[in-house]
């Protein structure tokens, strides 16, 4: 009887959590699409940009000036040469077509398509 049991328990381990720590671990690779004005998000989400203004779908703005970028949501990136500062402690440092973010992140731009990892 402990035998069936304990395969019970290790078989609801195994159905339970495996399926979410394998979920967990999968890659989070992104790609935005630029047609026209309208940037498009794999995931999603897009950005209209009028003028010195970028709408996103999320309800966020960006209006750009000079060197710098003011978002609706209290952030500011300022960008000197290929780096770009944002007020939130991040960098972004551009070198042809990569853009490597503190963060560990980097995108890579081939045409009007940017993949992110």
């Amino acid at each position: 009887m402990e035998f069936k049991a304990m395969k019970k328990l290790i078989f609801g381990f195994l159905f339970l959590f495996v399926p979410a720590f394998l979920s967990s671990i999968q890659s989070v690779a992104e790609s935005y699409t630029t047609i026209g004005n309208t940037t498009f998000g794999s995931n999603g989400t897009s950005y209209n940009r009028i003028g010195n203004t970028t709408f996103g779908s999320d309800g966020t703005s960006y209006n750009h000036i000079g060197n710098t970028t003011f978002g609706s949501d209290g952030t500011s990136y300022n960008r000197i040469g290929n780096t770009t500062f944002g007020s939130d402690g991040t960098s972004y440092n551009r070198i042809g077509n990569t853009t490597f973010g503190s963060d560990g992140t980097s995108c890579n731009r081939i045409g009007n398509t940017t993949f992110c990892d």
